[in-house]
């Protein structure tokens, strides 16, 4: 499972504009729909892309409206559930020669999901940012 994205296009000017054309495609998520609140640091995958994820947010209930050719399945998970450190675990995943062992993040099943590797890293962080903000 992961989160709407994809690579930018020659017409975004920036990392936001590609998350919000992104999310519509994918999801139906119409951009005049969204408060974006910003951006998080980049992030290097285990699979060697540079990642910007870019953070808003929506009126809930919101009609998701799925592209079905990259889409099969949405779902919602508690952030007060994702931030209890019982619901999550880190194993090391074993590259090829010459990399060293990376550690994954894989939180338990929820709803018949499991959210694990760069979209789990990502949501650890907003937790983390979460926490540090309501200090």
């Amino acid at each position: 499972m992961s989160f709407p994205g994809g690579r930018s296009d020659p017409n975004d000017a920036n990392p936001e504009e590609t998350a919000l054309r992104e999310a519509y495609e994918e999801i139906g998520l119409s951009p005049a729909d969204v408060r974006l609140l910003g951006r998080m640091n980049d992030f290097l995958t285990v699979t060697n892309y540079l990642v910007t994820p870019v953070i808003g947010v929506i009126p809930w209930p919101y009609q998701l409206q799925l592209a079905d050719y990259e889409v099969s399945r949405a779902f919602t998970i508690p952030l007060s559930w994702l931030a209890d450190p019982a619901n999550q675990e880190t194993h090391l995943r074993l590259l090829p020669e010459p990399y060293n062992p990376v550690p994954v993040i894989y939180f338990h099943e929820y709803d018949g999901e499991v959210l694990w590797g760069a979209s789990a890293r990502f949501t650890g962080r907003l937790i983390e940012i979460l926490s540090e903000n309501r200090m």
